[in-house]
């Protein structure tokens, strides 16, 4: 990409489009096109038609998604394919049919089997089946990513995705029923320290084990894979570190400053037992992860408070 190349970054207003927009403009690119939901539809085709062929980008980031944790994913299994696999559908096809140089789609790690081997490989993708509780979304994240995989054997496009772990920082949603584990704890845990509750109850038995990314790793990354990497199997984003939910718990109530006790209701479910992803791909292409998770929860609850 050059400095003042025709840049859209699709969902610049969620967690990763923002990051990703923030890097851009960090590195000197200064020719971003940039859409609200309320301005383009992504779910709506002839939009999104209309829409690339008046702006022409060059390089699209696909950053944009409807997003949830474990409850919402199970509550909404409809609404997570069908709004995901539309706007991914959409977006890639009309850069396809508008001439777009290169393409990046983001996606998951909940795309990689529920029993994969740990940690995750690239090549582990469709071997076996899916986490029940979050499939929808895992379904239509695959739909998007093999969809630039076939456009590059069919039509020789320049698509790639690239797959991150559980991300969390500035933006992100920290609704209490619609949000991730990560964001969801600071929440509660805020909550509680200000109620002066003496204990909270956290979702499953802890034991499950999970890898997390500050979101503006992320964002660097994306930016280097879409000057340094072209390929049809996807690259891994990850810290290759995990924890389990437990520790994280506790890593959260102590930055939040909350001392009260931490049960846990072994009655809801835990999700994936284990989700750790194999990010020797990106490391040899050189890039790692720099932000420690503590540090990373840190900056994250600091953002937490400036929306309140």
């Amino acid at each position: 990409m050059e400095k003042n190349s025709k840049i859209y970054v699709a969902g610049h207003r969620g967690m990763v489009g923002s990051a990703i927009v923030r890097e851009l403009q960090r590195k000197g690119y200064n020719n971003l096109v940039l859409r609200t939901h309320a301005e383009l539809d992504l779910t709506r085709q002839a939009d999104v038609e209309t829409f690339f062929a008046q702006e022409k980008p060059e390089y699209v980031f696909l950053a944009a998604a409807k997003v949830g944790g474990i409850a919402a994913n199970s509550a909404e299994l409809a609404d997570f394919m069908y709004q995901n696999m539309t706007l991914e559908m959409n977006v890639i096809h009309a850069a396809w049919q508008n001439g777009v140089k290169k393409l990046e789609f983001l996606g998951s790690s909940c795309i990689y089997p529920r029993l994969a081997p740990q940690p995750m490989p690239e090549s582990c993708l469709l071997t076996s089946s899916l986490e029940p509780t979050n499939e929808a979304y895992a379904l239509a994240k695959i739909s998007g990513l093999k969809y630039c995989e076939y456009l590059n054997r069919q039509y020789g496009t320049d698509y790639i995705s690239v797959m991150p772990t559980n991300l969390y920082g500035p933006n992100d949603n920290y609704h209490p029923e619609h949000s991730h584990v990560l964001p969801a704890m600071i929440r509660r845990f805020h909550e509680a320290k200000l109620s002066g509750a003496e204990s909270v109850t956290c979702w499953g038995d802890g034991s499950a084990l999970r890898e997390f990314l500050y979101v503006d790793d992320l964002a660097e990354l994306c930016v280097f894979l879409m000057n340094n990497y072209s390929g049809n199997e996807t690259v891994n984003a990850g810290s290759g570190k995990e924890l389990t939910i437990r520790e994280l718990a506790e890593t959260v109530a102590k930055v939040v400053g909350y001392e009260g006790k931490i049960l846990w209701d072994a009655s809801r479910p835990n999700g994936t037992p284990r989700k750790l992803l194999d990010v020797s791909k990106a490391t040899a292409l050189g890039w790692t992860y720099k932000t420690e998770l503590e540090d990373g929860i840190r900056l994250a609850y600091e953002d937490f408070l400036h929306k309140l």
